[in-house]
């Protein structure tokens, strides 16, 4: 395993930040009434997950408040997942488009997962 020095080095934040973009990317289309309700949210639910695991991170010598962190990244996760079947429902974006996402952050949330049920690998 490489080492890790940062949380910009774990695989399941790179994941989850690429996918933030995305989802900065395609709000950019939805209508002008949703810029304060779904645009925001699901905007913000993303960029959580990784601002979570960040701070899980700066906790990492501290194993209860590190896996508090990571816990309430994987509620964002579940947040984002949330917004993304509104998304879909509202005909926002395409069902392939909704698929393909709800695949990437299925892993995001086992890795997340992985981490809270093993938070000693991550201890220094």
């Amino acid at each position: 395993m490489a080492q890790i020095s940062s949380f910009k080095d774990l695989i399941v934040f790179q994941k989850a930040y690429k996918l933030s973009m995305e989802i900065f990317e395609f709000t950019k289309t939805f209508p002008k009434e949703e810029k304060y309700a779904l645009t925001d949210q699901i905007r913000r639910s993303s960029r959580s997950i990784c601002a979570n695991i960040a701070e899980s991170w700066a906790k990492k010598h501290y194993i209860k408040a590190f896996v508090n962190k990571l816990t309430d990244s994987l509620g964002e996760e579940y947040e984002t997942e949330t917004w993304l079947d509104y998304a879909k429902d509202c005909k926002y974006i395409d069902s392939k488009i909704h698929q393909r996402l709800m695949r990437e952050y299925d892993e995001v949330r086992k890795m997340l997962i992985s981490m809270i049920n093993n938070p000693n690998k991550f201890y220094r």
